[in-house]
């Protein structure tokens, strides 16, 4: 582990809470891809925290139904004493405020909702490519990479994920969630294009809901909520190795 890099992780959540689901559902912050980084990280001795473009956020409508919301996840949510629910609930921080300097993993959690502020989130995109330029690690799960065409690398000026491959939520699962005329509509990319669009080399799993993370030079990404937990195990692994 390199001595210029902190053991300590700022995830990132969407402040993005709008209605976009069939019946006027909301999206907002997919509570289990905050969830499981945040277990994995802590347990790893990492402090973490939590880091919104505006200081606020709210929850997905569908991170909060079954299956993906069910057993030990079920009882972190139901408890509000606990350290995630306190961290979300009363300590989340806003992007500009952050100590940047003080990290060495920056994870992107999503939820639909970061395709909608993610590509315009300047602070947490300050914060994640301060995190990069010491040479730490920059991660994205889900729709979380629609972040990442927006951090820029200080010695090229180009995404840090040109020339790199990654992966994403995939437009099959966006048509699972029947979601894709609705993202059209308001004009945002599904990751696959966000990605490329920057020079991205784009990774898909056999299946929407494998769990499928990938790791190229200091970035990990991983799919969707089911490989949230293994794109943070990859995080820690390749921070150990720095």
């Amino acid at each position: 582990m390199p001595k210029k890099l902190t053991r300590k992780a700022l995830i990132a959540i969407s402040s993005f809470n709008g209605a976009i689901y069939p019946g006027g559902h909301k999206t907002g912050l997919f509570y289990t891809e905050a969830l499981h980084p945040y277990e994995v990280l802590s347990d790893a001795g990492f402090e973490v925290d939590l880091a919104s473009e505006t200081g606020t956020c709210g929850l997905d409508y569908n991170s909060l139904q079954l299956p993906f919301l069910a057993g030990s996840d079920k009882a972190v949510y139901d408890n509000p004493k606990h350290p995630f629910q306190v961290k979300l609930n009363s300590q989340l921080k806003k992007a500009s405020d952050v100590k940047k300097e003080e990290y060495g993993v920056f994870f992107a959690s999503a939820g639909h909702a970061a395709l909608y502020d993610y590509p315009t989130a300047t602070g947490l995109q300050v914060a994640a490519a301060d995190i990069w330029d010491r040479g730490g690690v920059v991660a994205a799960v889900c729709h979380g990479p629609a972040i990442m065409p927006g951090i820029l690398d200080s010695k090229t000026g180009k995404s840090i994920i040109e020339g790199k491959t990654v992966t994403g939520f995939t437009i099959e699962g966006e048509m699972i969630f029947a979601i894709l005329d609705k993202l059209r509509a308001d004009g945002v990319l599904p990751i696959v294009e966000a990605v490329t669009k920057v020079g991205a080399y784009y990774s898909s799993p056999m299946n929407a809901f494998d769990d499928y993370s990938i790791t190229c030079g200091r970035v990990v990404t991983g799919v969707n909520p089911q490989s949230a937990r293994s794109a943070a195990e990859r995080c820690v692994r390749l921070f150990d190795a720095l």
